[in-house]
């Protein structure tokens, strides 16, 4: 199945996305483990994220959307905007992202305002340096092996 897009000059085609990830096909990359609850919010967060544009970050807690920021040139930009449409209420909150994320700045400023799991596809150079920032503030990290880059 393909998707169309119409964009200057031309038309894009990518094939549609229609793979839901199941739990025991993903990795924990950090010392601490999800728990049940954040496990939950992990894999919601990360299908909603699947359906927005690029540079997607979903923040979610208790199966509910907090805050979503996508289409920015960055991905520590799109973190902002979906703190921000969280109202900065991220306590126990968890973020599903549509692609790595190449820089620990983006997971360091969701740990500051209360975040404590992370969902990304991995496969990043800085992969390692984000999977540390989450090992020293005790949060958690989960990879997909899967993105779900729109565009």
């Amino acid at each position: 199945e393909l998707d169309y897009k119409r964009v200057i000059g031309g038309l894009l085609v990518q094939d549609r996305d229609t793979v839901q990830e199941e739990r025991d096909e993903m990795k924990v990359v950090t010392k601490r483990h999800p728990t049940e609850q954040e496990w939950g919010d992990l894999l919601f967060a990360f299908r909603v994220a699947k359906h927005v544009k690029s540079n997607a970050i979903v923040i979610a807690r208790d199966l509910a959307t907090l805050g979503v920021g996508a289409g920015q040139m960055s991905r520590v930009d799109s973190t902002r905007i979906a703190i921000e449409k969280a109202r900065f209420d991220l306590k126990g909150a968890v973020v599903g992202s549509d692609a790595f994320f190449p820089f620990p700045d983006a997971v360091e400023l969701a740990i500051e305002q209360g975040v404590t799991a992370f969902m990304q596809p991995g496969g990043s150079k800085g992969d390692e340096a984000a999977i540390e920032a989450c090992d020293k503030h005790g949060a958690a990290m989960v990879f997909t092996g899967r993105r779900h880059f729109l565009h």
